[in-house]
């Protein structure tokens, strides 16, 4: 089985803090990388951003704009998700990757970890997707998962997608069982189904949405 940290990439070496802005400049207008990590003898420094190297003077070093860089990084132990959300929260498209020793070990293009995600059985297999909604105070993701797995049903993923100071939705997506017989133990449990007949619709909505990350990014 794949695992992230099969993504981590070393092909281009990290800038060193010593190298002239010039230098850099040709580097991005290269290569379509939003930033890219920098180190001072071995040690991660953070991430230089390609927008403002473009009005940076090209006879200066990189240590001479030390205040701009960027400290975002993952450790090589961060799960997937935490790492796809902290391309997202920085718009970035390259993300540093160092251990607990701060040792820096590559790091992760954006587009591989959404390859990632489309390998992952929540996506990959075969199967219904159910959204169901309920009373914040009222829900639990032990109940969701008795329902589904007493009709016979067994879960691919479950995740909270929305929720408001009042409601919670929870997706599920599902590789067997009776989907009608699920679909009405919600109900009797008091579940509002927010996908019945829309199942194939709304995962597709959600491969859209990565789709769209992509184009958000600059991939």
């Amino acid at each position: 089985m794949t695992e992230i940290t099969d993504y981590i990439n070393q092909d281009f070496k990290p800038i060193d803090s010593s190298a002239t802005i010039e230098t850099i400049q040709d580097f991005f207008s290269d290569l379509d990388f939003s930033h890219f990590p920098v180190l001072e003898e071995g040690v991660y420094q953070g991430s230089i951003a390609a927008e403002d190297v473009e009005t940076f003077d090209a006879d200066k070093k990189v240590s001479e704009y030390r205040y701009i860089l960027e400290g975002f990084l993952v450790r090589n132990t961060t799960a997937w998700l935490d790492v796809l959300e902290g391309f997202a929260r920085h718009h970035t498209n390259v993300m540093p990757v160092l251990d607990q020793n701060n040792t820096y070990l590559g790091y992760y293009e954006i587009n591989d970890i959404i390859k990632f995600l489309y390998e992952t059985p929540f996506l990959k297999e075969q199967g219904g997707v159910i959204v169901v909604e309920k009373g914040i105070l009222d829900f639990s993701m032990s109940e969701v998962a008795q329902i589904i797995e007493t009709n016979g049903g067994k879960i691919l993923g479950l995740f909270i997608s929305n929720s408001t100071s009042e409601t919670v939705e929870i997706t599920v997506k599902i590789s067997i069982g009776s989907i009608n017989e699920i679909i009405q133990t919600f109900r009797r449990y008091n579940y509002d189904i927010i996908s019945e007949h829309m199942e194939d619709n709304y995962i597709n909505s959600l491969k859209e949405r990565s789709d769209y990350l992509d184009k958000y990014l600059n991939i």
